[in-house]
């Protein structure tokens, strides 16, 4: 049985708004207070207006299906409310657990390969919808000279600061790169020393996540 797609957004611009009053909220709570930690954030995650924008988000990127073969075209047809509905749904309870990923893999220059865990639709929502909550937070302690994976920051930004600096008499560049962090041996160590950074609660996200950090359960 599938269910009429309705409204892309029944709230229209509204999500977007409210998210981001939320996310600003969260910034300048955790700007003023370094020490804080945020507790009980999972009401904002199963929130209507966030898992809105994390949709409006994962379909922007586009992405292949799943494990379970469910593509965004298939949400649509679905039903995309009905999906977030449910999806809310398991969250608000404390049992939504990520699925196990589609494992690929991509050619690399020097003959290896890379993995790639392909969550489901789904995943990568309940994912958007954490990230929307939890990263205003984060933000706040970065410092100015931190360009990698943070909004609104680019690779352009960090070559542009080291243009400037060497045009002060700065010389040295240190390239530094952890390789295969979570997948080399030893990982499951790892993993406990950032499951609970310390602005992060305990129930500060859902639980059972931890795939998240590594890519992904067990692979198919």
């Amino acid at each position: 049985m599938t269910g009429g797609t309705g409204s892309n957004n029944p709230g229209g611009g509204d999500s977007a708004v409210k998210v981001r009053q939320l996310q600003r909220r969260l910034w300048v709570a955790a700007k003023r207070s370094p020490d804080r930690r945020f507790h009980a954030l999972m009401d904002r995650i199963w929130r209507a207006d966030i898992l809105w924008e994390a949709w409006r988000h994962v379909k922007r990127n586009r992405g292949a299906a799943g494990i379970d073969g469910e593509t965004l075209a298939g949400v649509e047809q679905y039903g995309i409310e009905r999906m977030l509905s449910e999806l809310g749904a398991v969250l608000r309870a404390g049992t939504y657990r990520p699925p196990p990923v589609r494992r690929r893999y991509i050619p690399k220059a020097d003959g290896r390969q890379r993995p790639l865990g392909i969550p489901t639709v789904r995943d990568r929502v309940a994912q958007m919808a954490a990230t929307l909550v939890l990263e205003p937070i984060f933000e706040a302690d970065f410092r100015p000279s931190s360009y990698g994976f943070r909004p609104k920051r680019r690779a352009t930004q960090a070559l542009e600061t080291l243009r400037v600096h060497g045009a002060r008499g700065g010389n040295h560049v240190l390239d530094a790169d952890i390789r295969d962090y979570f997948g080399a041996p030893g990982q499951a160590g790892r993993f406990q020393r950032v499951q609970f950074p310390p602005r992060q609660g305990e129930r500060a996200a859902p639980p059972g996540i931890e795939p998240w950090a590594h890519g992904g359960n067990d692979m198919s």
